[in-house]
């Protein structure tokens, strides 16, 4: 079966049942699916457009909310735009350098299954091996640092998953980026009316990407299916919840107004820096048009500039032509004071940037980055967990979301290879797909701070009530309520510390280490 046809002029995807990369898979629970009735379609977290008009496939295109986005193309082009700034640059560079850190002794991104109950050891490792091929094949490796970055800026990531259909169980071959402007999910609703209550309800979604080299300038396009297409998205929608909007959205209006007051305090420093002179010339009784004459060769005889060029040994005469900007020449008849001439002084505040760091620093916290990563004058230090700023535990968790957020580019990804390869069925990956977790590499030396002070403390705590644990407290107690330990962690360490013993690592004079030793320190 082809993964492309040709029907109306326009490149589409068969997509009867579900369609993966040109072969078709039925679902159990399609059919119970078709039983459900409701009169909106199904929530879409991805801002899908709704296309209710039957082969109306370019009805997305519209404005929504008249703010001049009528597509992908032009509001990526904003935030786009709005990321060249410096400071929202180097805001950016921070976020992504917290939530993506590299290592060459290790992959940036690792799987861990170990909350799956039940899995085999085959399975696991085959799992893991393709996790390896996903990653490899995305070369996150060297570019996971641009493409989480291309992702936090336009709100959206799109890749094409390549497969060979002549032999679909190979599994992905490549995985190749798409621009992000040029692609756009949609969702044909098709509803009927009920003849009992006049309501439309939903009879079936239909759900593909639309593809387009240029946008807006083309009446035809690539028609894909969901299955071929990677899509992750900021999971972040308009106030309509029909636009995925990127994390820059909401600094949109800080940066414009922080470079507004840029660009005034710019104009006014030109303006004002400056002293100017103001010339009352005296022009006693002569007519207008006399007095202007002798005004101007005043002016003349005065800008007149003789300048010795030492290389030619000639006398230059520089001609300077001053702006009104610099110089008044102002007419005074006779009756007046006389030629004077005084000076204007320039601007008296222009070192006053205080509205300039006000926008700034909101610019900073529409970004969610602590302020103090941004200062110059701040110092980087190692101190205790308490000492951390609220700021600091707040961009933690923010930076933690987000990588939960990215984690479905290899979900997704991953999802499809192993169905493919039929190593997994889909009812099992729905079972499983909670439980699957995207470790990253971390580098924020909070978490290391805080984790070290808090076993510090739960063992200073054991320390303090050893001489009651037997008689007001029980082991099995201090294991749970002072070492927070679950039982699973209880009884491997019960085992190791039993291996340990066994084999003689640990000697008569540690007994008093091991919490279930019941002649303890005696």
């Amino acid at each position: 079966m082809a993964l492309l046809t040709v029907f109306k002029g326009i490149i589409m995807a068969e997509s009867n049942g579900i369609t993966l990369f040109g072969f078709e898979i039925k679902r159990k629970q399609d059919r119970a699916a078709e039983k459900l009735r409701s009169i909106v379609p199904p929530t879409d977290e991805d801002g899908a457009g709704y296309v209710t008009a039957s082969g109306a496939h370019y009805g997305q295109y519209i404005d929504f909310d008249n703010n001049n986005t009528k597509d992908n193309l032009q509001q990526i082009r904003k935030y786009r735009g709005i990321a060249q700034h410096p400071e929202v640059d180097m805001a950016v560079d921070e976020i992504v350098n917290e939530s993506i850190s590299t290592s060459e002794l290790k992959s940036s991104v690792g799987i861990n299954l170990d909350n799956i109950d039940g899995l085999s050891d085959q399975i696991k490792k085959a799992i893991n091996e393709e996790f390896d091929n996903v990653v490899a094949m995305l070369n996150f490796n060297e570019y996971g640092h641009d493409m989480y970055k291309r992702w936090y800026i336009d709100g959206r990531m799109v890749h094409h998953l390549v497969v060979d259909e002549d032999n679909p169980k190979a599994g992905i071959q490549d995985i190749r980026s798409m621009d992000a402007a040029k692609v756009r999910k949609v969702k044909h609703v098709k509803s009927k009316k009920d003849p009992v209550t006049g309501a439309k309800i939903v009879e079936s979604v239909d759900e593909f990407f639309i593809y387009e080299e240029k946008p807006g300038q083309q009446a035809s396009g690539l028609k894909l299916t969901v299955d071929s297409v990677s899509y992750v998205t900021s999971g972040l929608l308009d106030e309509n919840r029909k636009k995925i909007v990127s994390h820059l959205h909401k600094a949109m209006k800080p940066i414009n107004q922080l470079r507004m007051m840029e660009d005034s305090l710019v104009i006014y420093r030109l303006a004002r820096a400056p002293e100017r002179r103001i010339f009352y010339i005296d022009v006693g009784n002569l007519p207008r048009g006399k007095a202007e004459n002798y005004m101007k060769d005043i002016m003349t005889k005065y800008r007149n500039k003789l300048v010795y060029d030492a290389d030619t040994g000639a006398i230059r005469d520089d001609r300077k032509h001053m702006s009104m900007l610099e110089d008044f020449w102002l007419p005074r008849r006779e009756g007046g004071r006389g030629t004077e001439i005084s000076t204007l002084p320039g601007g008296e505040n222009l070192g006053q940037i205080d509205d300039i760091v006000y926008f700034q620093k909101r610019m900073y916290r529409s970004l969610n980055v602590p302020i103090n990563r941004l200062e110059q004058e701040a110092q980087f230090s190692l101190g205790r967990s308490t000492e951390i700023s609220r700021d600091e535990i707040k961009f933690q968790k923010f930076i933690d979301r987000l990588r939960r957020r990215f984690s479905k580019l290899f979900l997704d990804i991953l999802q499809k290879q192993l169905i493919i390869k039929q190593v997994v069925t889909q009812e099992d990956w729905d079972s499983w797909k909670n439980d699957i977790v995207i470790d990253y590499i971390r580098d924020n030396h909070f978490t290391e701070l805080r984790d070290t002070e808090l076993q510090r403390e739960r063992l200073q705590t054991m320390d303090m009530i050893q001489q009651y644990v037997g008689e007001f407290y029980s082991k099995e107690w201090v294991w749970k309520n002072v070492l927070h330990m679950e039982e699973d962690e209880i009884e491997d360490i019960r085992k190791q510390i039993d291996d340990e013993t066994a084999s003689g690592e640990i000697g008569a004079d540690d007994d008093h280490i091991n919490p279930d030793n019941e002649q303890g320190e005696e």
